[in-house]
């Protein structure tokens, strides 16, 4: 049974003429008289009653005639939701992110994105690991930590940031123009806790360098992080993203040489999964939104 077999079944119920039902639709009649025959020999009924020059539906053409006008009806609505979606009228939007200041930053864009967009139902999940989450299709696309050493994802970078060493103002190393591993192991930190992958960035620097971190106070709350810091309890190592996100006074900001800290931040999607208006437009703002802080 076929769509068109049911568009001419249609118009003949619609007309109960098969030379009207086949103008209305722009076909000769004896090809709209060969599609019902074709219709009526795979169901094996008759679905009209010929008496002279008028039909009438028979009891099996009016059932199908009762499924077809929701087949239809289905039809038009599937093609209305489609183009809602196309015009961003509807749809949803689901975005992972790394637990943390990447996570905040995404959040920052998303009220720009509702106000534009209102009927786009958003969810916006801090996670672990992104890119588990984006093979088992739970997300549109990440906003994580490059590389992605993976061939099954496309990636587009956004920006590159350095870390800070972060003491209260008063700490004897908050006039220096950088500061050392070494300078960093003389006094208690704050950090993350190593599931963070700041915390792993800065862990695995250290190391290379024969560090070992056993801070004083781990947490994963950023505000407690620089409350503490702010406080005098300890020293931090953050990244310039969270410190222009949470900008607080009587803190110092002091760059860390051999090494410098730094990391590459970007969108990762599936090659293979199908990309929606929704999902490409908060891509196109995250990608504006850090070309123009860039140009600065």
């Amino acid at each position: 049974m076929e769509i068109r077999q049911l568009e001419c079944f249609n118009a003949i119920c619609d007309e109960l003429h098969f030379t009207r039902a086949a103008d209305k639709l722009g076909i000769s009649q004896p090809t709209l008289s060969y599609q019902i025959k074709q219709l009526e020999d795979e169901l094996g009924v008759r679905l009209f009653n010929r008496i002279g020059k008028k039909i009438a539906l028979t009891e099996a053409g009016a059932i199908l005639l009762g499924h077809s006008r929701t087949i239809f009806r289905s039809i038009a609505g599937a093609r209305e939701e489609i183009s809602e979606l196309h015009h961003m009228e509807r749809g949803t939007l689901t975005i992972g992110t790394l637990i943390g200041e990447i996570n905040d930053m995404v959040s920052g864009l998303l009220v720009e994105f509702h106000n534009k967009y209102p009927a786009i139902n958003i969810k916006l999940l801090a996670l672990e690991d992104v890119m588990d989450s984006l093979l088992q299709h739970e997300l549109d696309f990440a906003v994580t930590i490059f590389p992605v050493e993976d061939d099954r994802f496309s990636k587009v970078s956004l920006y590159e940031e350095v870390f800070y060493f972060v003491v209260h103002s008063d700490s004897p190393l908050s006039h220096q123009s950088s500061v050392t591993f070494e300078d960093i192991m003389s006094g208690p930190m704050i950090m993350f806790p190593r599931t963070h992958r700041c915390r792993q960035l800065i862990e695995t620097a250290g190391m290379m360098h024969g560090v070992k971190w056993e801070p004083a106070i781990e947490t994963s709350a950023i505000e407690s992080i620089l409350s503490l810091v702010q406080a005098g309890a300890g020293a931090s190592i953050l990244s310039k993203t969270l410190l222009e996100l949470y900008p607080r006074q009587n803190i110092s900001m002091i760059p860390i040489s051999n090494p410098s800290l730094r990391r590459e931040v970007g969108i990762a999607y599936l090659k293979d999964r199908y990309m929606g208006k929704a999902a490409t437009a908060f891509m196109n703002q995250l990608i504006s939104r850090f070309e123009m802080s860039m140009s600065k």
